[in-house]
């Protein structure tokens, strides 16, 4: 299943989306007699995500022309971030060896280097990265997300797929010129507001085939700055949250960004993207 938010009226909706269209979940309430959360971190907290799945799959069976006549044109949509309120955001440096290079920096081999993010840095697909001007020297990052489904804590690295809902495109940004003064000063470098744009599409678990095949890339002004795919990554996702799950019960809508094959400076009137293979685009404007 995919699913998206959308942006109507001032409000944001949790949609399904259906190739090229989306259904809004309260339409699919109405069609289904269903009562599922518009919203998608009320829904990874309700424990509800699978059995809205097998409600899709129905609804499409049997009331195909009504679900398109409810449908609204994928080109149509404006996307909010996928939700609002995740209770942990973990980021995760230095997780290609290139990227290391980009930094001169020490590139980890024995544990990941992680490091947490505020939900006030959190902005969605549309939105403008505002560049502060205690910086420099800011980059846009593209990354692979995970995103959990259950609570869970201490899980070993051959279940973590199961406690895992699925994944999205991310945007994370960095003041580098100030982590670069001291690494000490990681938290204030990643932390400003709009330093973290996630969605516009949640993708289950079960719709990628082999998450180590993904190719990642990070893209300005349409031109590819840097990208990888997952299988090089030095920590691979069911890795990371089998790691992280050993540090902090990790509680439904929690985040780990798995890192990024390569920062790219942005500067005023930019715009950065997020292209993962089989995902729609993440795309941001920058602006001073």
């Amino acid at each position: 299943m995919r699913l998206v938010t959308i942006r109507n009226a001032g409000e944001e909706t949790l949609a399904v989306r259906l190739g090229d269209a989306v259904l809004p979940v309260p339409e699919l309430n109405r069609l289904a007699g269903s009562d599922f959360p518009a919203d998608l971190g009320v829904l990874l907290e309700s424990g509800r995500l699978a059995e809205m799945a097998d409600v899709v799959h129905a609804v499409q069976a049997e009331q195909g022309e009504a679900a398109a006549k409810g449908s609204i044109p994928l080109a149509a949509c404006r996307f909010g971030p996928l939700y609002r309120r995740p209770r942990k955001i973990w980021g995760i440096g230095l997780n290609y060896r290139e990227h290391a290079g980009d930094l001169q920096a020490v590139h980890p081999t024995e544990e990941p280097a992680s490091f947490m993010k505020a939900d006030t840095t959190l902005i969605g697909p549309g939105d403008d990265i505002v560049l502060p001007p205690q910086s420099e020297r800011v980059t846009a990052e593209a990354e692979l997300a995970v995103i959990i489904g259950k609570r869970c804590k201490d899980v070993p690295l051959e279940e973590a797929p199961s406690v895992v809902a699925g994944f999205t495109t991310v945007l994370d940004m960095t003041a580098e010129d100030i982590l670069q003064k001291n690494p000490r000063f990681l938290t204030r470098a990643k932390n400003f507001d709009t330093f973290f744009s996630f969605g516009p599409e949640f993708v289950t678990v079960d719709e990628v085939a082999d998450v180590d095949r993904l190719k990642v890339g990070t893209y300005v002004n349409g031109r590819l700055h840097r990208e990888n795919v997952v299988a090089n990554m030095t920590f691979r996702p069911w890795f990371l949250v089998s790691f992280h799950a050993q540090v902090m019960t990790l509680l439904p809508g929690d985040i780990i960004s798995t890192g990024t094959p390569g920062a790219a400076v942005i500067r005023p009137g930019d715009v950065a993207e997020c292209r993962i293979d089989g995902f729609l685009s993440l795309v941001n404007p920058v602006r001073g």
